[in-house]
């Protein structure tokens, strides 16, 4: 459009003109595809995309600007023509996540993203109001193990960040939400085994402190005291003997 050059490879938009330079066109991983193109560079998928004219009343929590309605496949989503940010409400999320889990299961594919692809938690946290009632959102590590953090209100839908939701297909794909119920049912083992160790170090613990049979007064149940009742009740029974 002006032929200045862009900062990085990766970059989605001019920084001089503000022209787009990729978008979300996969109807498959939903990735951000460079206008032009016809097949995506992440799957594979024919590119299929259709800017709505249809307002929508939400905005961007990061940039507050109208999110634009969009159809990608058959998918309708809201984005923000900033940050490129999406909205979805938690109906849809719930079936793209269905979907996309049907294919990893005929595939086999059980691998870890890329490190590059995982990206590192934030530690500055960061909260943003709900697009549709203005209710701070929550943050959340998707699946409790994928590495990307998510913006959700419990009551209306998800919001994700450039690329997002592209990385939580690849991870729902590649065998993720196998791994993430695996894991979830281990620590419901550790912690059933832990409530099982206790109930029976509780069950073979004494009836009665030894330290009120002898009558000592003042001594705790820890190792001190107990040696210390066993001690007297020793001697009780050496001068019962005499």
């Amino acid at each position: 459009m002006c032929g200045t050059p862009v900062a990085s490879l990766d970059a989605t938009g001019c920084d001089h003109c503000g022209a787009r330079l990729a978008t979300v066109a996969c109807p498959s991983c939903f990735g951000m595809i460079f206008q032009g193109a016809k097949f995506c560079s992440h799957c594979g998928a024919k590119v299929e995309r259709t800017e709505l004219e249809d307002a929508t009343k939400a905005s961007c929590p990061h940039c507050q600007l109208s999110l634009e309605a969009v159809t990608v496949g058959s998918t309708r989503l809201s984005e923000c023509p900033k940050c490129e940010g999406i909205w979805m409400d938690n109906a849809l999320f719930n079936e793209i996540c269905a979907n996309r889990e049907e294919p990893s299961a005929v595939l086999g594919m059980a691998f870890s993203l890329p490190q590059h692809e995982v990206g590192s938690l934030d530690l500055k946290v960061r909260y943003y109001p709900c697009p549709t009632c203005s209710a701070l959102m929550n943050r959340v590590n998707f699946a409790h193990c994928s590495g990307v953090i998510v913006d959700v209100c419990r009551d209306h839908g998800t919001w994700f960040d450039k690329d997002e939701l592209r990385r939580i297909v690849e991870f729902i794909r590649n065998g993720g939400l196998d791994r993430a119920r695996a894991m979830e049912i281990e620590e419901l083992k550790r912690q059933q085994q832990q409530l099982k160790s206790a109930q029976t170090t509780s069950a073979m613990e004494p009836a009665a402190d030894w330290h009120h049979t002898v009558g000592w007064p003042g001594t705790n149940r820890d190792l001190v005291g107990v040696g210390v009742s066993a001690a007297v009740n020793a001697l009780f029974d050496l001068f019962n003997r005499r």
